[in-house]
């Protein structure tokens, strides 16, 4: 091959292998959210009466959303091990290990006995598994995004950024969908009894598709620098909280947000409308897949659009939308009408969840140099995921019976969590205009 056709050549082999990458990170992320999913789902509508029956409904519920929490609480841990490894050894070994991990915890719980047949084994069982569940996606993020991020051209780090999110919402559809379906053709009693596993049992298939994918993928160009210049650090996380705190907790408080919202809209809610207002579980759950549909396109263009006017005007709309939504949107769900309550599911996520988690991806990882990336992207987008995602389902069920069944305490925490985004913001630099340190 003469200069020339070498020169003509270069493009279009890096176009492919940019779709390469892309494609690899969405169909694994999409793998891991259709895992983590499953169970959000599974505790607001069957975990309460299969693993805790004997409590009073309520309280069976806020212990349902305990396990939940346990799976938020493990993704930090999962955050450092796999991101001090992913800065040493690389991204690519890290994304096949977390996939493994997560998959095989999803899997053994659709295996799990319940509390009628082994007692209180049962849900110590389920949180070990959730422990395990949150350890795989704990680790699964900060490598995807990286992946794509350290390969997009520097003018597109916020779309292609957003791409990775769109496994979400393709893991969020799949594992909805099959809920619903199963709730559609099953009556409650077969549904409680086998039903709520098959989804759980699915992912045995989805991690093979995924992992096949993932094993293909070459290295991040960033870290075979690093590697190249021996600027590996020894031990990142130490790195970072010695030398990079404000950076850390920035990246912390920017997720507060957005995670609240996510959490309150796809699981609170769930529990909230069926168990409290009345509505079929059926309209819950395809109010959450029409916002989630929406997410398919909304991500995309919220990536881009961060690309043109920034990342911080981005987080600053949706931190305004998120305090300024907070009691319209129980004053909405409570009319009970199954229209307006699918709109005010859709507004919220979008606006208070979908703008932040899809610029979120490419702002994360231009906080931190590329020695650093893996564990200061991961562990502040999980400790953040943690605090706020873990604990609002239980802390909104706890508010609710504290205040007797008023939910104006669940919009001041709302109000709350956009409050420290919307600081962290303030005191984030912009980085879409920047190149990514090395």
């Amino acid at each position: 091959m003469t200069s020339a056709q070498q020169l003509a050549a270069t493009p279009q082999m890096t176009a492919a292998n940019m779709r390469r990458v892309v494609w690899s990170s969405v169909v694994g992320t999409s793998m891991e959210w259709y895992d983590f999913i499953i169970y959000a789902v599974a505790t607001a509508l069957v975990f309460n009466k299969m693993f805790f029956p004997t409590m009073d409904p309520a309280i069976a519920t806020i212990a349902a959303f305990s396990t939940y929490a346990v799976g938020f609480f493990a993704r930090p841990l999962g955050a450092a091990i796999f991101g001090h490894y992913g800065d040493k050894l690389g991204r690519k070994a890290m994304l096949s290990t977390t996939i493994l991990i997560m998959g095989g915890g999803t899997f053994l719980i659709g295996c799990l006995p319940t509390y009628e047949q082994i007692g209180v084994a049962a849900p110590i069982l389920l949180v070990v598994l959730r422990f395990i569940q949150g350890v795989g996606i704990g680790g699964e993020w900060g490598g995807a995004v990286l992946m794509v991020v350290e390969n997009a051209p520097s003018t597109k780090r916020g779309f292609f950024g957003s791409l990775v999110q769109v496994g979400m919402p393709v893991g969020n559809l799949a594992a909805i969908g099959i809920f619903a379906l199963l709730s559609s053709l099953l009556s409650e009693d077969d549904f409680l009894s086998w039903g709520w596993r098959v989804p759980f049992l699915l992912s045995i298939v989805l991690i093979a598709v995924g992992l096949f994918i993932r094993i293909q993928l070459e290295e991040s160009p960033a870290f075979k620098q690093l590697q190249a210049k021996q600027d590996v650090s020894r031990v990142p996380a130490l790195e970072i909280f010695t030398h990079h705190r404000r950076t850390f907790f920035i990246a912390v408080g920017l997720k507060t947000a957005e995670i609240a919202y996510a959490s309150i809209a796809s699981v609170f809610l769930i529990s909230y409308a069926s168990g409290h207002l009345g509505l079929p579980r059926s309209a819950v759950l395809n109010a959450t897949a029409v916002a989630t549909a929406i997410g398919l396109v909304a991500l995309p263009l919220f990536g881009w659009l961060s690309d043109k006017w920034g990342r911080k005007t981005l987080f600053y709309l949706s931190c305004l939308f998120c305090m300024g939504f907070a009691f319209p949107l129980f004053a909405l769900i409570e009319t009970r009408d199954p229209t307006i309550f699918m709109i005010t599911i859709v507004v919220a996520l979008c606006f208070g969840w979908l703008v932040m988690f899809a610029v979120g991806a490419a702002f994360y990882a231009e906080l931190f140099t590329a020695r650093l990336r893996y564990s200061g992207a991961s562990l502040g987008f999980q400790i953040g995921a943690a605090i706020t995602g873990g604990l609002t389902p239980l802390i909104a069920a706890s508010l609710l019976v504290w205040s007797g069944g008023e939910t104006w305490p669940i919009s001041i925490y709302l109000i709350g969590c956009g409050a420290i985004t919307a600081i962290s913001t303030f005191m984030a630099p912009e980085t879409s205009r920047k190149e990514m340190t090395s």
